[in-house]
Parts: structure tokens; C-alpha cells; sequence
């Protein structure tokens, strides 16, 4: 294994390996950034809301 890391220089892959995550995760949260469920940002649209809205109230006991 030794052999392995005189072929490649270990602060380059470290760099290399936390570049390419960094961009990953960013890449992550910007995709669930543009779905309706997941947007925290923005939070829930009126669509979901007035489903809300329109769903029936549970049955009360007499």
C-alpha cells in the first residue's frame, strides 16, 4: 500500500477528494433547491396549502 502513495502525492489527492465532495454536496442541496417538497427556503407554495385547507376534519366523538 505504501508503494501506492509514491505515486501520488497525498496532499494532492486529499485537495482533490474535498474539492470534488464540496461540489457534490452543493451540487445536492442545489437540486433538492429546486424541487416543491424540499425548498426550505421558500418554504410550502399556496398549492399545497390550500390541499390543506380542503382536507376534511376528523370525525368528532358524541
Amino acid at each position: 500500500m505504501y508503494r501506492l502513495w509514491l505515486l501520488f502525492d497525498p496532499r494532492r489527492i486529499l485537495v482533490a477528494t474535498a474539492a470534488f465532495l464540496f461540489t457534490l454536496a452543493l451540487l445536492i442541496h442545489f437540486i433538492l433547491l429546486s424541487t416543491e417538497r424540499f425548498n426550505w427556503i421558500e418554504g410550502p407554495t399556496a398549492g399545497s396549502q390550500v390541499a390543506q385547507q380542503m382536507a376534511p376534519l376528523p370525525a368528532t366523538r358524541s
